[in-house]
Order: C-alpha cells, then structure tokens, then sequence
C-alpha cells in the first residue's frame, strides 16, 4: 500500500487528504494519489489499489468528458500519478445530485430528516423517502475548505452575494457541471450503473477559462448505485446497492459520531472487501482488466523511477 508519497527530490510538496501534491518550477503539478481513504473530513483508513485504481478511473472519465469541459491533465507517467496544469482553484465546490441521499452533515437526506426543506436554494417537497430519485437534478455547493476544515452549503445567492463568483461565472459552472453530471449518467447507465451524485472542483488558468481539476466521477467523488437492484431495494426499506465509499462511511457510522468520536480501526476484511470495490467500479466503467502485477514492487519505488525525469 501507498501510504506517503513523499519524494525530497521534488519541490513544494503539500500533502492533502489523499494525494500527494508538488508544484513545478514551470507551472506543472504533480499529483500523487496515495492509497489513504478520507471521509468526514478525516483518514479513516488506507486501501491497497486504491491510489492507482481512482487515477485510472479519472483518466477515464476525463477522456470521455474533454469535448464538454477543457480538464487540467498533461500527462499520466505513472498509474497513481497525473501531471497537470497548476490552476487558481475556484473557491466554491459543486455537487449535483439526483438523488434524497447521504450520510454527510452536508447531503440532503440528513438536511432533510432534520426537518429542512430549503436547502442550497432548492425548496424540497414534503413526503420524499431516503433514496428517492429527486424531481430534477439539483446543484448542491458548498464553500472550498483549503485549510482542512469543514465545507459549509451554499445558496447561489450566498456565492454571488460574497462575491465568490460573478454571476455570469457561475451560469458558466453550472451549466459545466449538469452537463458533465449528463455525460457521467448516460455512460453509467449503460454499465447498469446509476450515478447518483458527484463532486466537482473548477479552476481558473492564466487566460481566466473554466479548467475542470482534481479528479471526476471516481468511487471517492462520486456515488454509484447498481440499476438492476435498485427499484426493489429502496422499495424494501433497503440501501441501495452501491461500490463507494459510502461502504466504508456506513461502517463508521453504525459504530460511532465521525465527527466527534475517536474512529475505531476498520477490520482488515472491510478493508480488503473496500479495496475489491475500487478495482470493480475501475473494470465496470472502463471495461478493462485492471492490471495486478504478479510480483510487485513498492509503489513508491516504482513511481519515483517513472518520475525521475521530473526531479
């Protein structure tokens, strides 16, 4: 497992939830994705494949969604790393949802079951059950918590209001994330797969355009559902089948407040069955094999020789 990808060699290392982050001279980025799995604002635990396998699934989806929204990528010298333009990250994170789901302070389900109904702007009817498909697709955003702390809903009135973004900047962003949020449903559905909400993060580059970054539709952005069960289960009072992280989240949550309790540590069997996930989700969507080496090295002794050039 990829738990540090701290490399001396590279400049202005800035370690973040998951990936490993440096910036380059040039304007380059070099980002790392390391094998640690983060929920509630937290590391809850690390994931063998993970790092590589989401890497992989964004590639994926970047390629599938360039003709809609110009993305950072440059390169992909290695499996767990992407190399990208260096942008000014838009202060705003969008999240489009088609479901009444989540276990989040920040989803609509727990929003909801709180007796809310005014929420992001959106004004929810009364009498919707958990896992309800949403009457229309709904922007959710929240501000962008740089330093680690807690992201806090927004309205579009609040984002303007703050002078966060203008408002024509953010008819453009939405209008970027519905149809990003449009492609994903449609190349989901045809693997059986419903893709029930997402995250989005938006930078600017030098010339002022709207760049797409970090990462998109992967299991740690997003939430998938299976099509197949999901009438019957939701009907039945169950959860809807899923391969995110929710998996791991719904553990930590039937045994303690995440956001306030010490987590307890996650059983190798959870973790493993969490991993399997991962490379499922990668082979559901991409339709290829992910590549499991007979005899691998240490990850990060390998991506430190991809790298090389680059020190």
């Amino acid at each position: 497992m990829l738990l540090d990808a701290t490399i001396p060699e590279l400049p202005n290392h800035y370690r973040g939830k998951v990936r490993d982050n440096y910036d380059l001279p040039d304007g380059r980025r070099v980002i790392i994705a390391t094998d640690r799995l983060s929920a509630f604002d937290r590391i809850l635990t690390a994931v063998p494949f993970k790092g590589e396998a989401l890497t992989q699934i964004a590639r994926y989806w970047f390629e599938q969604t360039a003709d809609v929204c110009p993305n950072h990528v440059i390169d992909y010298p290695d499996p767990n790393v992407v190399v990208c333009r260096r942008l000014d990250i838009m202060p705003v994170e969008i999240v489009v949802r088609d479901y009444l789901t989540g276990t989040t302070s920040t989803s609509v389900w727990s929003m909801y079951k709180s007796g809310q109904r005014d929420m992001y702007g959106v004004q929810m009817p009364d009498g919707m059950r958990e896992h309800q498909k949403l009457p229309e697709t709904i922007i959710t955003p929240t501000t962008k918590a740089f330093d680690g702390g807690h992201d806090e809903p927004l309205t579009p009135a609040e984002i303007t209001g703050r002078g966060l973004l203008t408002q024509a900047r953010w008819d453009e962003v939405s209008a970027l994330a519905l149809a990003l949020f449009d492609r994903g449903r449609e190349i989901a559905a045809r693997q059986g797969l419903i893709l029930v909400d997402t995250k989005y993060e938006f930078g600017f580059d030098s010339e002022g355009r709207i760049i797409l970054a970090d990462e998109i539709h992967t299991p740690d952005s997003s939430r998938y559902w299976f099509a197949g069960s999901y009438q019957s289960r939701v009907e039945a009072g169950q959860r809807p089948e899923s391969f995110d992280k929710d998996f791991v989240r719904t553990w930590v949550t039937a045994r303690c407040d995440p956001y306030k309790d010490e987590i307890p540590e996650i059983p190798g069997d959870v973790v493993l069955e969490a991993a399997a996930l991962y490379i499922d989700v990668f082979e559901r969507i991409t339709g290829d094999s992910f590549p499991i080496p007979d005899e691998p090295k240490p990850v990060l002794e390998r991506i430190r020789a991809n790298l090389a050039g680059y020190f």
